[in-house]
């Protein structure tokens, strides 16, 4: 992993476009071939981001970019959808790489990976005509529960929680934004699952358009005959 702070300035090109202008940020580039922009601020959200596949290059500035005060350009192009984020250097301040090995990914606690579990082999319970694609769907900011297909061969994002508050919500609208730029997967809707689901997360995940599901996990497991609710 490639860690670069740096005066520089973003541009986005694909189906959305996006313009960053000059300030100082965290580039983070990874192994993957994923690139991500960070601001000091926004939590773990990246500004922008291009995940993988994808290639970086980086290129000499023209004479204009340079008289602007270019140093160089990085351009990462997504290998399926040639969208392209081109990053202006203007100043490196700091520029290390690091290997960090292999992950050994999220460990759920018990309850929260029962639950997967156990809504992947009945994954009916979230409506007629559904099925699993896979559980632990992989985004270049960390897995997603399951990723499913409704009855019409749409993708579905599932996350799910023990207690959903705020952060799970916030969590999946990530997920959801990032593999909506997916051409293979989009579009793609979002259900939350959990246990409990908090008001106010509730009301933000109806905000922005994302399905609540309640999870009975007596009764997923066959002790009472508890039916899961969609809400």
């Amino acid at each position: 992993m490639r860690l670069v702070i740096a005066r520089c300035s973003v541009d986005y090109a694909g189906r959305l476009s996006a313009h960053l202008p000059l300030a100082t940020r965290l580039l983070i580039h990874k192994s993957d071939g994923s690139l991500l922009v960070h601001a000091d601020a926004l939590s773990y959200k990246p500004l922008n981001w291009m995940s993988p596949p994808c290639t970086l290059v980086i290129d000499e500035p023209d004479d204009d970019q340079r008289e602007a005060g270019v140093l160089e350009l990085w351009r990462v192009t997504h290998a399926k959808t040639a969208d392209l984020l081109v990053v202006s250097i203007h100043e490196v301040l700091h520029d290390s790489a690091h290997e960090l090995g292999v992950d050994p990914g999220l460990q759920k606690d018990g309850v929260e990976a029962h639950l997967q579990k156990l809504l992947a082999e009945h994954i009916e319970l979230l409506g007629e005509g559904f099925s699993l694609v896979r559980r632990e769907y992989m985004t270049a900011i960390g897995p997603v529960d399951i990723l499913a297909r409704d009855a019409s061969g749409a993708s579905i994002a599932i996350e799910i929680k023990r207690r959903g508050g705020i952060d799970g919500v916030e969590q999946l609208t990530r997920y959801l934004e990032l593999m909506n730029r997916d051409p293979m997967l989009a579009p793609v809707s979002g259900v939350f699952a959990a246990q409990e689901i908090t008001p106010q997360a509730r009301t933000l995940a109806e905000d922005r358009g994302i399905r609540c599901l309640l999870l009975d996990y007596d009764a997923m497991r066959g002790l009472d005959d508890g039916v899961p609710r969609l809400f």
